[in-house]
């Protein structure tokens, strides 16, 4: 069952989106060689309830953090912990929040100080991809079309896809209908319609697509060891067109000053 959002609605889920953004924001600021990963949950955590909002992903089914924190070939759902950043780790971080009864998710992949060349253009690829998933996530297409255009994108550098995680729908509930795969074919499964609000969150790695699971249950690696990277927006669909709910601005404003 599909739950479609008014306008009002729309306007809390963007509210709740835009405090993801800007918690990662947060732990732009002080990533780096020798952090450890555990120290950027905890800033997390109290930028979020520093903001009258709830960490969306702890304890939820269990899991134990604010953040997860995925590195190298960590796809998603990686543990914060003791574990210390190095020169050129590629680190995924997917946050959640719940304020005035709304969830927000997004996720960014970050450097850490100089990648290789390889590790680069997988991020920069995977970026692309979601915002030309995004372009097309318009009234009267459908749910395959999103898949392929990322799907098509990233293969054409011989990336794989991971098939075992997908996108989702959100709102009043961190995970809604319908499942929104980085993969498929045009014009298959569900019609995109008005209100819709979706999270669309391509996972890709360097190899091949299959993954295995860590014996917490939680965290997702590449079943070869290659790098993955994953990016994620939260969209709504007004006026017939994707509207992007969540935020890169502000991390990316914060990795710009660190450059400088």
């Amino acid at each position: 069952m599909i739950s479609y959002k008014s306008e009002e609605e729309i306007e809390l889920i963007r509210q709740s989106s835009l405090l993801v953004g800007k918690t990662l924001a947060e732990v732009a600021r002080i990533i780096r060689p020798g952090i450890k990963t555990i120290e950027l949950d905890k800033v997390a955590e109290t930028f979020i309830r520093d903001h009258k909002a709830k960490p969306a992903f702890k304890g939820y089914n269990g899991f134990p953090y604010t953040l997860c924190i995925s590195v190298n070939d960590v796809v998603v759902h990686g543990f914060p912990g003791d574990q210390e950043l190095k020169e050129g780790d590629l680190v995924s971080v997917d946050c959640g929040t719940l304020l005035n009864g709304f969830y927000g998710d997004s996720a960014y992949t970050f450097a850490v100080g100089e990648l290789d060349e390889e590790k680069r253009l997988l991020m920069e690829r995977t970026k692309e991809s979601l915002y030309r998933g995004i372009k097309v996530a318009k009234a009267g297409n459908r749910i395959g079309n999103i898949g392929y255009e990322v799907q098509s994108y990233v293969e054409s550098f011989g990336y794989s896809v991971v098939r075992d995680l997908v996108g989702h729908g959100i709102g009043r509930n961190l995970h809604e209908s319908p499942e929104v795969p980085n993969y498929g074919k045009r014009g298959d499964g569900i019609m995109l319609r008005q209100g819709l609000v979706i999270c669309i969150e391509p996972m890709i790695n360097l190899g091949v697509r299959q993954v295995t699971q860590d014996r917490d249950g939680w965290t997702i690696r590449t079943a070869d060891g290659k790098p993955s990277a994953h990016y994620e927006h939260q969209i709504a669909i007004i006026k017939g067109e994707p509207t992007i709910l969540s935020s890169f601005d502000e991390i990316e404003e914060v990795l710009k000053e660190k450059v400088n």
